[in-house]
């Protein structure tokens, strides 16, 4: 079982790859890995608001293997496919507590992240999925620490494990830090009143602890603390940080309150059908019950709109984190250890994710997190309402969101704010990005350019390039010199006039201007020609190219004011 989910769910990233790249998201984490694989440290020599783990782990992909595209591909497959299966031996542990068979139900529950998985909506490196992989892994260490015959390894390893995702992605990390260590310490006092042995809860948080000490050292002797704290979050927070109005919007939907209504509907129902042995009962409450989640799968034949058929699907979250959170407050009393809190902390990591981009945008790498909630609702069905009744919902909702989930990946909804659709599809040439298919012409016209730079502008030529779509140090080996390497309102700090100072102060006698964006956003169209506008006031067109205008410092008047 575990190897067909890690397979099929590597199949679909490679699948993905070999029909779309995403080229700005993809510039973003490549262009700056190579970067630090050259031994810039970010913080300290270029600003950075993001941790720095991801990059890091693609750096030493390129430091390993050299810059080559599809090595990326084999990296986001085996994570995608662990990923699978790591949440996959979640729910079985689960499982094993409760609903029978075990082993294949979990594997029924796990079988949507095929299409789903950490990697599938989004094929390329990225900071989302890895933080994700990071929690499930976490969970997975903390659910063997929970075992009564657990070794002090086990439970160090378990805390060190809680600490990283906060070094991949901090609003997904954090939220995950501090309530899975505010959880621990209150299961230990709850154990301890009890008369039940903590060491393991001890164990774990004294390591996390540790875990985060050395990791901030580590910070403070390299890229320094201030400088860390000033771009992970202060920058980040003033650039990205939703109004409290925009988090609580997805509950306030009308969808989803009716779809609130009528699980709740059919719980009671199958829990009155179970006190009064009514078995026929229980088959319409289980109806009941998977109704709002049958219904994405049967939009798929109503509605031809991807955007539509998109949302949904994403209604699916708000029901299942309001039904889990119920549930878990319900079920409390019949849980012991971890299990008493877990569900509360990936509610709290899945709400801490949607700060970023909140339900439309965040929920891309985090399905297996939905999958295990849904694991902890089956398994409280099974305890409150009956086997019969968890039983067919498992199966129903597991081909339902495999359903919708497919049809989501394959028309690349989530991906709309990228250009994918125009063009016959076209591969790289290049041997830096061997493996990168994408419609349209943006790789031949990006190869125009890479031919244009080699044969005009010397190696060690500056070059400021807005706004920093394409994988151009990446590809041609050369070496950043401008602190911004992505021209956007969340990583760029600098106004154009800043801009155009540090160009002069860095003798960048070259630009490159991208006009035919892959990238539609309006906003980001507009920084650059407010950034052209701004830059041609020192810079000369002296070339047109497909898609890209080259530029070059002009020469001062010999009566400007600077020569009199």
């Amino acid at each position: 079982m575990g190897a067909f989910l890690f397979l099929a769910t590597a199949a679909v990233v490679v699948w993905q790859n070999s029909r779309l790249a995403v080229l700005w998201d993809l510039s973003y984490i490549l262009e700056n890995a190579y970067r630090m694989s050259l031994g810039d440290v970010p913080y300290r020599d270029f600003p950075f608001p993001y941790p720095a783990l991801t990059f890091l782990i693609q750096a030493a992909v390129i430091k390993l293997g050299g810059r080559v595209f599809w090595h990326t591909i084999v990296y986001c497959a085996i994570a995608g496919g662990a990923a699978t299966v790591v949440t996959w031996r979640i729910a079985l542990n689960l499982m094993r507590e409760g609903i029978a068979p075990a082993r294949t139900i979990a594997f029924i529950l796990t079988l949507p992240l095929i299409a789903l998985g950490i990697y599938c909506v989004f094929p390329h490196p990225f900071y989302d999925p890895d933080c994700a992989f990071a929690i499930l892994l976490a969970v997975l260490l903390l659910q063997r620490a929970d075992r009564k015959e657990s070794s002090i390894v086990s439970d160090v390893v378990a805390g060190i494990a809680i600490v990283i995702p906060l070094f991949v992605k901090q609003n997904m990390g954090l939220a995950f830090l501090l309530t899975t260590l505010g959880g621990v310490a209150l299961i230990a006092v709850i154990e301890r009143v009890r008369g039940e042995a903590i060491r393991r809860y001890v164990l774990i948080v004294i390591s996390a602890a540790a875990a985060l000490g050395v990791a901030l050292l580590l910070i403070h002797f390299t890229a320094g603390l201030k400088n860390y704290w000033h771009w992970t979050i202060q920058f980040a927070a003033e650039r990205r940080t939703p109004a409290r109005a925009e988090m609580i919007e997805i509950y306030k939907s009308k969808a989803v309150l009716l779809s609130v209504l009528v699980f709740a509907i059919g719980f009671a129902l199958s829990w009155f059908a179970r006190r009064r042995l009514l078995s026929w009962l229980s088959v319409i409450a289980g109806v009941v019950m998977v109704s709002p989640f049958t219904w994405p799968a049967i939009y798929l034949l109503l509605d031809r709109d991807s955007s539509e058929r998109a949302d949904r699907l994403l209604n699916v979250w708000p029901l299942v984190l309001v039904a889990s959170l119920a549930l878990a407050i319900v079920a409390i009393r019949k849980r012991r250890g971890l299990n008493m809190i877990l569900p509360f902390v990936l509610i709290a990591t899945i709400n801490g994710t949607f700060m970023s981009q909140q339900l439309w945008g965040s929920t891309y790498a985090i399905w297996p997190l939905l999958v295990i909630l849904l694991a902890y609702v089956l398994r409280d069905l099974d305890f409150l309402a009956g086997r019969l009744t968890a039983l067919a919902v498992t199966t129903i909702v597991s081909a339902c969101l495999l359903i919708a989930g497919s049809a989501y990946v394959y028309s690349h909804e989530r991906l709309d704010y990228a250009n994918l659709d125009e063009g016959a599809l076209t591969k790289s040439n290049l041997a830096a990005l061997r493996g990168m298919r994408t419609p349209g012409d943006w790789l031949p016209n990006f190869e125009e350019l890479v031919r244009y730079t080699d044969a005009n502008i010397p190696r060690g030529e500056p070059i400021l390039i807005i706004p920093g779509e394409d994988l151009f140090y990446y590809t041609t080996g050369r070496r950043p010199q401008f602190p911004v390497l992505l021209f956007d309102h969340t990583v760029n700090p600098y106004s154009p006039a800043e801009i155009v100072k540090l160009a002069r102060d860095r003798n960048i006698n070259w630009l490159i201007i991208k006009q035919d964006l892959q990238d539609e956003d309006e906003g980001i169209e507009k920084q650059r020609d407010d950034l052209t506008e701004a830059l041609e006031q020192e810079f000369e067109q002296v070339e047109s190219l497909k898609g890209y205008d080259i530029y070059k410092r002009g020469q001062p008047d010999d009566d400007s004011p600077d020569e009199k």
